[in-house]
């Protein structure tokens, strides 16, 4: 798979908030709709909460991770614990990366000392989501 990080970056520098920059540049490798994804992803930028939450990109790599990983078999779930494992493996990198996975602390809202900026975010997070999901 040829890397889409400039594909991500180019998204947000378009509007698209850094979930759905992320999870529009994938869609197609998890069978996914571009428009479904860029709808259902909106209400995560900005860190869910106006920067109170998880950043948005890494909520974009989780839910592509979810959509590559899961069996999707709504009448016997059984591959979430193996989607758990692969997400945590996100969530940790992402962390080591950035220096945290909340938007607020990300941002230094509190602290006033960015750790990193939401393109740099959208890099590390699309970067990790292809080493760990689509190295295969």
């Amino acid at each position: 798979m040829e890397s889409r990080i400039s594909d991500c970056a180019a998204l947000h520098a378009k509007g698209y908030n850094c979930a759905q920059a992320i999870a529009c540049a994938y869609a197609d490798l998890v069978g996914a709709d571009k428009q479904t994804l860029f709808a259902a992803t909106e209400g995560l930028g900005l860190g869910m909460g106006g920067m109170e939450g998880t950043c948005g990109a890494l909520n974009g790599v989780c839910i592509i991770c979810g959509l590559a990983k899961s069996g999707a078999d709504l009448e016997n779930p059984t591959t979430k614990g193996a989607t758990y494992k692969v997400s945590r493996e996100l969530v940790s990198r992402f962390a080591e990366a950035c220096g945290a996975t909340r938007c607020r602390d990300l941002k230094g809202i509190d602290t006033g000392e960015v750790l990193c900026s939401c393109p740099k975010c959208i890099e590390n997070a699309a970067r990790i989501l292809e080493e760990v999901v689509f190295s295969e």
